[in-house]
């Protein structure tokens, strides 16, 4: 056996101990790279996935020449990273604002749904009733009347009534719907 193969399992020996002995060193050494902490441990993995697979490539083991060749791989990686980010910045961003500006509209769905129910919930019965049964269920006026024991003309007063409520409380609440 030669030295120089004789040297590559000392290399690795050497490798594995740095990145055992400290294993959030690689993270810490990405953020201060520029890295957001959020990626930091993949590239920290991909720092020493690629030291582990070249690590027969570096002409010494001592401790600190393998410490200067991570740094080395690091810098690599993080350029590689904001090379591949500086491509698609559009993209990135269009789906970071379509993403924000589906929860911002969910949650002015649900606030706008709340204060309708809470809307009809606080109708007088007269009015909610028939409100319910001819809108909510899709009944039919005669049908809404027959359940309610009134004219069908009345239902449909109810109705006009129970509209214009609903649509001044909501309103005066700072929502717009077309009750």
């Amino acid at each position: 056996m030669t030295d120089q193969n004789a040297a590559v399992p000392a290399r690795r020996e050497v490798l594995e101990a740095l990145l055992t002995a400290e294993p959030l060193r690689l993270r810490r050494r990405s953020i201060s790279l520029g890295v957001h902490p959020d990626d930091a441990d993949d590239v920290a993995q991909t720092i020493a996935l690629r030291a582990w697979r070249s690590v027969d490539t570096v002409a010494s083991s001592e401790p600190k020449s393998l410490c200067a060749w991570i740094d080395v791989i690091a810098r690599t990686t993080a350029a590689d990273l904001f090379r591949l980010r500086s491509r698609r910045p559009e993209e990135q961003l269009s789906v970071s604002l379509s993403a924000a500006h589906d929860v911002l509209s969910a949650v002015d769905d649900r606030v706008r749904l709340r204060q309708a129910v809470d809307a009809i919930h606080d109708l007088p019965d007269t009015l909610r009733d028939p409100f319910v049964l001819s809108v909510m269920e899709g009944r039919s006026a005669a049908e809404t009347a027959a359940m309610l024991g009134i004219n069908p003309s009345a239902v449909r007063q109810r109705l006009t009534r129970a509209r214009s409520m609903l649509r001044a409380e909501l309103r005066t609440e700072g929502g717009e719907s077309g009750v």
